[in-house]
C-alpha cells in the first residue's frame, strides 16, 4: 500500500472528512453545513476521466435547515486531492479546474442537477504533504498573463483550498483535538514518543464500536505505509488494533529512536564518501543531533570517536565526560573531530 492509497482509505470515512473541513476550513460558511449528511460518490458515479484519478475522493454534503425549519435541498460537493510527490506541481490550478469541469459534466450527464439547471457549489480541497512548502498559485488567474482592460473579464477564476501538512505547528494541531489533525501531527512526528501520544488519542477518540472500522483503517495505514516509511527495512508484527500498535512500539520504543539515529549517521557518512569527509561528517552530525535526544547525541558523539580513532579509543573517563556534556558542548566536540589527530585534541578547550 502506498501513502495515496492509505489516505484515500483514511478519507473513505465520514469522520475523517468532517475532522477536516472543521479544524482547517477556517470561513463562516463552514458553520452552515450538515455534517450528518456526508456522502461518498462512488466509482459508477463519475465518468472514466475521473475514475482514473483513483487516489482522489469526492464526497457531497447538505446544508442544514434554515432557521424557518426548511431544508436546504442543495449540495456541497469536495473534491479531495491527495498530493504526495517530492515536488511542488505549479500548475496545480489548471488540473484542478480540468477535474471540476469533468465532475460537472458528470453531474449534468447523470441529471443530478435541479430544476433550475444551476449547478452545485464544488470545494476542491488539495492536501499535501510533500518536503517543500508548497509555493504554486492557488487561484488560476494567477497562472495567466496580464491582459489589457476588460479582456480580464474573460479570464478564468477558479481557487481551490489548500491544506499543506508541513505548515502547522504541533500547537496548532495539538489545539485541534480531531482526527484529521492526529493524522498531520503522526506525519510531522520526529520522536517514537510522539507517535505514542498520537495513537494514545485516537485510542481514546476512536473507542465506540462504530467507530471500528476507521480503527482499523488507521491500524493498517501505520503499519503498512507510515512505519515502513519512516523505517524501510524492519520488519513489524501484523496486529489488527490501533492499542495492540500502542503496545507493540511500546515494546521497541529504544530499538526505534536508535534506527533512526543511525539512519540519520548512515545518510551523513555516505553524503562524506561522495563529497568529502569532512562534510560528510558535519552533515551525518547535523542530522544524528537533529534526530537524537540527549543521550542520542552522546551516542552519536561516541560512534563518531570509535570511527575515527577506534573501537578502543574510548575510556570510561571519556564515555562519562560525554555522557555528562550539554547539547552545545556535544556539537563544539563532534566539530572537532573533524581536524583533530588525537582524542584528546577532540576535548580541548
Amino acid at each position: 500500500m502506498n501513502h495515496d492509497h492509505g489516505y484515500k482509505l483514511l478519507f473513505s470515512h465520514p469522520e475523517m472528512v468532517a475532522d477536516l473541513l472543521r479544524g482547517f476550513v477556517r470561513e463562516d460558511w463552514i458553520k452552515h453545513l450538515d455534517f450528518s449528511t456526508l456522502e461518498k460518490i462512488n466509482g459508477s458515479y463519475v465518468s472514466d476521466d475521473l475514475r482514473e484519478r483513483h487516489d482522489d475522493v469526492i464526497w457531497r454534503i447538505r446544508w442544514r435547515k434554515d432557521q424557518a425549519g426548511e431544508t436546504e435541498s442543495d449540495w456541497l460537493y469536495i473534491y479531495l486531492l491527495l498530493e504526495f510527490q517530492s515536488t511542488v506541481d505549479w500548475f496545480m490550478a489548471v488540473r484542478i479546474m480540468t477535474y471540476v469541469g469533468l465532475l460537472y459534466q458528470d453531474l449534468i450527464r447523470s441529471e443530478s442537477i435541479g430544476t433550475d439547471k444551476r449547478l452545485p457549489p464544488i470545494l476542491p480541497v488539495v492536501l499535501y504533504n510533500g518536503e517543500p512548502r508548497w509555493q504554486a498559485p492557488v487561484n488560476i488567474a494567477n497562472l495567466i498573463m496580464p491582459v489589457p482592460g476588460g479582456l480580464e473579464r474573460y479570464r478564468p477564476q477558479l481557487h481551490y483550498l489548500l491544506l499543506d501538512e508541513g505548515n502547522y505547528s504541533e500547537h496548532e494541531l495539538t489545539s485541534l483535538h480531531n482526527l484529521a489533525a492526529a493524522l498531520f501531527r503522526l506525519e510531522n512526528s520526529h520522536t517514537p514518543e510522539d507517535v505514542q501520544e498520537v495513537l494514545q488519542a485516537l485510542i481514546t477518540w476512536l473507542q465506540s464500536p462504530e467507530q471500528s472500522n476507521l480503527r482499523r483503517a488507521f491500524s493498517i495505514w501505520i503499519q503498512r505505509v507510515y512505519l515502513r516509511n519512516r523505517m524501510p527495512g524492519i520488519k513489524f508484527d501484523e496486529v489488527q488494533d490501533l492499542q495492540e500498535v500502542h503496545s507493540m512500539l511500546s515494546e521497541r520504543v529504544k530499538e526505534w529512536t536508535k534506527d533512526w539515529k543511525q539512519q540519520g549517521i548512515a545518510e551523513g557518512l555516505q553524503e562524506g564518501l561522495q563529497e568529502g569527509l569532512q562534510k560528510g561528517l558535519q552533515e551525518g552530525l547535523q542530522e544524528g543531533l537533529k534526530k537524537g535526544r540527549l543521550e542520542g547525541e552522546a551516542e552519536f558523539l561516541q560512534y563518531l570517536l570509535e570511527q575515527r580513532f577506534g573501537s578502543g579509543a574510548i575510556s570510561e573517563a571519556v564515555r562519562k565526560r560525554i555522557e555528562a556534556a550539554d547539547t552545545r558542548t556535544l556539537q563544539r566536540w563532534g566539530k572537532q573531530i573533524l581536524t583533530a589527530q588525537t582524542i584528546e585534541e577532540v576535548f580541548e578547550a
